[in-house]
């Protein structure tokens, strides 16, 4: 349990972070976090899901959870009174929920339209191809939502049985940030443990577990995918291999990732669309995961252009991966980043998200100082060995548009291959 007091606010913050996601799931589970993301709010055995959001409302709070690749979370935000109601709802859901047999099935037809929504939308969709273009055969390649299939044979026995696998306490951390006392907090959330772990049972297992073992991508990422959609825009991705969630260099990939694409003062930015006027959007992001990662660039573009576009991203890659940023850039990377930082955790929500996504991943929560310190610290040399070993790797083309397979078929995934100079492709 990871708190954060802020008394200048009114608010309080509070969330239950899951070390499990959709990288934890079998093959034929596919969909199973995030499923049961959907299912919890459907309430416990003696309080039903309108009980739930009226209780919420009542208050002015905001309930609501996520999943992602390796974690789920269930928080509330609301008014610093009313923090018990906010421990209470949240503790019932995570270590008591019904699983009612009727609410799963109609939760399957939620989830189902859910997914058929996100692949109408091209923009979302080519990350999701881009995923299983850099893990091929991998979970990480999956969509968290799952697969239509395995969502529609999902058994509730099955539901459960995930449920009593991973919402266990040493897979759980639970964070809070606002107005509130540390003490209040642990003395809440164990005396609810407490008692739902006395309605489980001695054999439930509650009281235990640990964080789910993972193996890591063996595959390389594929060259090249073309996916034919009668498009508007062509939609286009190039990622390479990055670095993984622990490593040391990731606060010099943070640098060299905002220098390229983090802003309308980045490279691509400047180049693709202030120059050129090419994209609307153009934009480049890192993930860092458990013993993988990439860093990814997407671009949309009209379909006649897309050749240019994927071109003008490959020379920008090879000039990094070649020399590196300069002192100019870096200086403004560490004011960005700095300010960003500090921007971003204004309100309460954003202090709780930050300490259960560094505790789930890293095992501690670092201070905004030490932050600084890593960021203040990155230099040029190391800008330039990261960005040649980051960008000078090989590379992923994904292009979602009104295109053949055979499309870009000249693209080579070396970096300064004939395919990534501007006009070759």
């Amino acid at each position: 349990m990871v708190t954060e007091r802020m008394p200048w606010v009114r608010s309080a913050s509070l969330g239950f972070w899951v070390g499990t996601g959709s990288v934890d799931e079998p093959d034929e589970l596919a969909g199973a976090s995030h499923f049961l993301e959907h299912l919890l709010f459907k309430g416990t055995d003696t309080l039903g899901a309108r009980e739930i959001a009226e209780l919420v409302d009542a208050v002015g709070g905001d309930l609501n959870a996520f999943t992602t690749k390796e974690h789920t979370a269930f928080y509330v935000r609301l008014l610093a009174d009313a923090v018990d109601l906010g421990l209470d709802i949240l503790s019932q859901i995570i270590w008591g929920p019904a699983l009612r047999p009727e609410e799963l099935e109609a939760e399957r037809q939620v989830i189902l339209d859910e997914i058929l929504m996100h692949a109408d939308e091209p923009a979302d969709a080519v990350h999701d191809y881009f995923n299983a273009a850099m893990y091929p055969g991998h979970p990480l390649g999956r969509d968290v939502l799952g697969l239509e299939a395995t969502v529609r044979a999902i058994s509730r026995d099955q539901v459960a049985g995930f449920h009593r696998q991973h919402y266990r306490t040493a897979n759980i951390v639970v964070t809070a940030a606002g107005n509130i006392d540390h003490g209040f907090i642990v003395d809440g959330v164990v005396a609810r443990l407490e008692k739902a772990a006395a309605q489980a049972g001695a054999g439930s297992g509650l009281l235990g577990g640990g964080a789910p073992a993972r193996r890591r991508p063996v595959a390389p990422p594929l060259d090249r995918l073309v996916v034919e959609r009668p498009t508007e825009q062509a939609h286009i991705m190039v990622g390479m291999p990055g670095l993984d969630r622990d490593h040391p260099d990731r606060q010099v990939l943070n640098v060299i990732d905002y220098v390229l694409g983090g802003g309308m003062s980045s490279r691509l930015f400047q180049v693709i669309r202030e120059e050129r006027g090419l994209a609307y959007n153009v934009y480049s992001y890192r993930s860092g995961y458990q013993g993988a990662g990439d860093l990814a660039v997407y671009a949309g573009t009209s379909p006649a252009r897309a050749k240019e576009v994927v071109g003008l991203i490959a020379s920008e890659l090879d000039k990094m991966a070649d020399k590196g940023v300069s002192e100019e850039e870096l200086r403004a990377a560490r004011s960005h980043i700095r300010g960003s930082t500090a921007l971003g955790l204004e309100d309460s929500g954003a202090r709780m998200s930050r300490l259960g996504r560094a505790q789930l991943a890293h095992g501690r929560v670092p201070s905004l100082a030490e932050l600084d310190r890593q960021v203040e610290a990155v230099t040029t040399d190391d800008l330039r060995r990261v960005a040649a070993q980051v960008l000078g790797g090989p590379r992923a083309l994904v292009v979602l548009g009104p295109f053949g397979e055979d499309a870009f078929s000249d693209w080579d995934s070396r970096a300064g291959g004939p395919g990534a100079r501007p006009g070759a492709t």
